[in-house]
């Protein structure tokens, strides 16, 4: 059976949670668009090499919406998780509408405003550190920092309690984990989530502070053309999962990505300006993030020389994507200075990541902090025995064990 003709099981597992799958490398090589079963059983197409997950993520005609009655599930709950929600169409997928959507709430995550939080995350980032190490070794780099950092960030941006962060990891974990939880579970969970942000929407509303969701209110009465309850509810659920589901996991892979091999370590130890650069190349290598982007496509179109009918469902996998050597020398190398980075880890297009400066802020601070307080890092137990969190949408560790 050749490689086009094969229907590999995806996800791919892989020898190794910080190591990718073999089959990327072949693939890219020998069958860039592969026929895969996803863990519903149903039938979709990979993608894996960079130009075509970059082209397919750019192009309208791939919608991110899976609710077509076509469309391939991607797990075995009826709304297939978190990308085939009913809850995700309240946002528009396109035209004049995602615009005005993307236009309203990315101007609230500029560089500039996350350069401002910046003395803030670092502040709350050294309280953490320092609580972790009065704690004693070893301890747990996601529980104590990665965790708690970005879920800190993301409610004092929404104007949500951060007590309520064991609820928000909750709801969050039902949303993006495609295997762990029954459908009875996830609409319970769902619901509970959904009410709790139309609370919140309604009391900023009869309220305003001086949070995201609060100015976007007051724009709505200003301009008469902002976002609906509706949409602003979505919305506060979209960023509180995204804001630190996704950096929290994220933080721990790349600390022990950087400590995996200690000259990673002492490098930036030595030249401290390497750190933006670090960040990026970390977001890079990350071969454990995740299922990758679904996309439905609404007519027939060619990718690599494959005609794809309307009705399929594409898996573009930024992952593997950015480990084509076609695009990166040494691809399968962490090359701390690596410049240009043009990697596709926030996706590419239309709907390329809203709140990367975000990301990318946390993850600076985290690294400076921890060079700076915590110099003598190192893993505590094996790269070997980390372990991936199964069924993650955005992937991840269960743990990251680390003493000083």
């Amino acid at each position: 059976m050749s490689q086009s003709e094969q229907v590999l099981s995806y996800p791919m597992p892989s020898e190794a949670a910080l190591e990718p799958p073999a089959e990327w490398a072949e693939l890219r090589q020998g069958c860039p668009v592969a026929r895969i079963k996803l863990p519903s059983g149903d039938e979709a197409k990979l993608l894996t090499r960079y130009e075509d997950v970059k082209q397919v993520l750019a192009d309208p005609r791939f919608t991110r919406l899976l609710n077509a009655p076509d469309a391939a599930r991607l797990s075995a709950n009826d709304d297939g998780g978190l990308f085939g929600s009913e809850m995700a169409a309240i946002i528009p997928d396109s035209g004049e509408g995602h615009l005005r959507w993307r236009r309203l709430i990315g101007k609230y995550f500029t560089a500039k405003r996350m350069a401002a939080l910046r003395p803030a995350m670092t502040e709350i980032a050294e309280q953490l550190i320092d609580d972790m190490v009065k704690r004693g070794r070893p301890g747990d780099l996601k529980a104590s920092l990665g965790f708690p950092l970005p879920v800190y960030v993301i409610c004092d941006l929404l104007g949500v309690p951060a007590a309520d962060r064991d609820r928000f990891a909750y709801w969050s974990d039902t949303l993006l984990n495609l295997t762990k939880f029954g459908q009875a579970e996830i609409d319970a969970a769902q619901a509970a989530f959904f009410q709790y942000m139309s609370d919140h929407v309604a009391g900023k509303r009869a309220e305003p502070g001086d949070d995201l969701l609060s100015e976007l209110i007051k724009e709505s009465a200003a301009e008469g053309e902002g976002l609906s309850d509706l949409e602003l509810l979505v919305t506060g659920m979209a960023l509180l999962v995204a804001g630190h589901e996704t950096t929290a996991n994220m933080i721990g892979k790349m600390v022990s990505m950087l400590l995996a091999d200690r000259a990673h370590w002492e490098r930036l130890l030595a030249d401290p300006s390497l750190v933006r650069s670090a960040v990026e190349e970390s977001l890079r290598f990350d071969a454990n993030s995740g299922f990758g982007l679904p996309r439905y496509l609404k007519e027939e179109i060619e990718v690599s020389g494959t005609v794809l009918p309307r009705g399929t469902t594409v898996i573009c996998s930024m992952a593997a994507a950015n480990r084509d050597e076609g695009v990166f020398d040494q691809a399968d190398d962490m090359d701390l200075s690596r410049s240009p980075n043009p990697h596709l880890a926030f996706g590419s297009g239309a709907h390329s990541c809203l709140g990367q400066s975000l990301a990318r802020t946390e993850l600076q601070v985290v690294l400076e902090v921890l060079l700076r307080k915590l110099p003598s890092l190192e893993l505590a137990v094996p790269v070997e025995e980390l372990d991936r969190v199964d069924g993650l949408v955005v992937g991840g560790l269960r743990e990251v064990p680390v003493r000083w």
